[in-house]
């Protein structure tokens, strides 16, 4: 019962960073691997996914409460992203992904700079595109992000913020709040191969679950309450917590 209680806690903090800006996985996917050590690293992915893609929908539902969606953009943006989260689980079973492990702190750390020297990104919403180019670009977006996700996965829901902001020309609220609903559409994708293949741990998923929907109520809430300038702080917060993990991992 130790072992539930800390995940479960970890599970509500990953709640609430996810719902703001993403990263929710920093928290929850390192506490599950020091709770069961000698667990299978599928086993831990897929019980991650399991309570996460319920906290990024209830996020995505809580925005949708202020913030309006244009479906005619998201629909084919989610489809793009469940698809390109399949073709990546499919790829990470043939091509190993070392490579990617370690450009990923550099690509992280160029994003931060980026973010930090443009003082003014995603500070005003001014989308760039209009009809069928803003649904082609938002498609591509999620095909390729999703494809990352699937294959290789740390920092999925930064990269979507990030790409939302700088190629779309959202604030970085909408984008959050955009980020959420692709990001549920790539954990369900894994979340079905890792069912599939029996790597989810039934029997906690439903603490994390509950524990990762207050989370993310409370996250979402306090993103609308502070706009868009917060989340861009908390933004600059977990890329920088990402680069030091993904950089430990990559090259220790």
């Amino acid at each position: 019962m130790i072992e539930i209680a800390f995940v479960t806690a970890a599970s509500l903090l990953a709640g609430f960073i996810d719902a703001i800006v993403g990263g929710g996985g920093l928290i929850l996917t390192p506490a599950l691997f020091a709770a069961y050590p000698t667990a299978p690293a599928a086993s831990m992915m897929g019980t991650n996914k399991s309570a996460s893609v319920w906290g990024s929908a209830l996020a995505a539902h809580t925005y949708s409460r202020k913030l309006k969606f244009d479906w005619h953009v998201v629909a084919p943006a989610l489809a793009a992203c469940l698809i390109g989260s399949g073709f990546g689980a499919a790829a990470l079973l043939l091509v190993p992904s070392d490579a990617l492990r370690k450009a990923l702190p550099f690509v992280l750390v160029a994003l931060l700079i980026y973010t930090l020297l443009n003082k003014n990104l995603g500070q005003s919403h001014a989308p760039r595109y209009k009809g069928s180019h803003e649904v082609l670009v938002a498609s591509s977006i999620g095909l390729l992000i999703g494809f990352y996700d699937g294959f290789f996965g740390p920092g999925t829901g930064s990269f979507f913020v990030f790409a939302l902001v700088r190629v779309l020309g959202y604030d970085f609220l909408s984008a959050s709040a955009h980020a959420k609903l692709f990001n549920s559409a790539t954990n369900l994708a894994a979340l079905l191969l890792l069912a599939y293949k029996g790597h989810v741990w039934w029997h906690i998923t439903a603490y994390l679950v509950v524990a990762n929907l207050i989370g993310s109520f409370f996250g979402a809430r306090l993103a609308m309450k502070h706009g868009s300038g917060f989340v861009r702080w908390v933004f600059v917060f977990v890329v920088s917590a990402l680069i030091v993990k993904t950089g430990y991992n990559a090259f220790t």
